[in-house]
């Protein structure tokens, strides 16, 4: 056989094998959708996009349970990983982009992987997505360990590179989870928590930056932002870790500890001052009646958590 008729036959398996996918399927009820008025158009894409938190609420039992096994790791020292191509990979790259202004985590403590490195997101390398190896070589050089959790994020779940960041962080005793948008998918079965939303057929056939990309973020939200709160980065749903690295975010600060404590502005001005501008410390400071080295100590000894270092506190 030659490589041409190889080629072929590849891709007619590979065709054969999307046309099994949910994601991928073709709906002849929208055939005529581009004859439609812009305002029909975008009324029937809300539409779909309406269904899509249905199909997570579906799941929350399975997220629930992947995030407890996230966070117990990370309390010990491990880290969030997600690894995807394209879209998915984008997304992963994103939610963990936005963790250290969020939450004050170290940028090594939540990675996006995306298939063809950070060219990738803003340049197409789709070609990069079919290797399996590529996944393997790039958590090799993060030297993962068994407190850490790799998410396979695929809306097919067939993506080698997803499937093959799953298969190798398990192999290495790593937690892992898949996170796909098919029933039945290769990437949930390869991992320890699958996470199947079923979103459906696409407005557009096969473009799972629609519906399925919405899935995935909503769920990559809930992975990251439950996983901090479990590992005491808010105090109630107050950001008191946020880093405060910009005027807005030095006014949120002071808006924080204003709403955490009632105190007034002097006051929370010299909490502040006290604390080298840490609101979680300030507000320990402010409410627990300590100093700053003290609230300093009693977080450390609470492993951050301010609720645990406010029932230590003196006051």
């Amino acid at each position: 056989m030659t490589s041409t008729a190889d080629a072929s036959s590849n891709h007619r398996g590979l065709r054969a094998e999307l046309e099994t996918l949910t994601t991928e399927a073709f709906r002849p009820e929208l055939a005529e959708i581009d004859q439609l008025a812009t305002l029909e158009i975008a009324k029937i894409m809300n539409g779909e996009d309406a269904t899509v938190p249905t199909a997570v609420a579906a799941q929350l039992p399975l997220i629930a349970a992947a995030i407890d096994d996230i966070a117990d790791r990370m309390s010990r020292g491990g880290r969030l990983i997600y690894a995807g191509a394209g879209t998915a990979g984008r997304l992963g790259v994103l939610d963990a982009s936005e963790c250290p202004p969020t939450f004050n985590t170290d940028p090594s403590q939540v990675v996006g992987l995306i298939a063809g490195g950070p060219t990738a997101m803003i340049t197409s390398i789709e070609g990069a997505e079919d290797s399996k190896e590529l996944a393997a070589q790039d958590l090799a050089e993060l030297g993962l360990t068994p407190d850490d959790t790799v998410v396979g994020v695929s809306a097919s779940g067939r993506t080698p590179y997803a499937v093959g960041a799953v298969e190798h962080a398990r192999a290495r005793g790593a937690l892992t989870i898949g996170l796909s948008c098919n029933a039945d998918s290769a990437l949930a079965m390869a991992a320890d928590h699958g996470i199947e939303v079923v979103v459906g057929p696409e407005l557009l056939t096969g473009s799972t930056r629609l519906k399925a990309g919405t899935a995935q973020k909503l769920v990559l939200n809930m992975l990251s932002t439950i996983t901090m709160i479990r590992l005491g980065k808010t105090y109630g749903n107050l950001m008191v870790d946020v880093r405060a690295s910009n005027e807005k975010l030095r006014a949120r600060s002071r808006r924080i500890v204003a709403l955490a404590t009632g105190a007034s502005d002097e006051e929370i001005e010299q909490a502040l001052a006290a604390t080298d501008g840490e609101v979680k410390n300030a507000i320990l400071t402010i409410l627990g009646g300590v100093d700053g080295p003290t609230a300093a100590h009693l977080l450390d000894e609470s492993e951050g958590h301010l609720r645990a270092a406010l029932a230590a506190a003196p006051h």
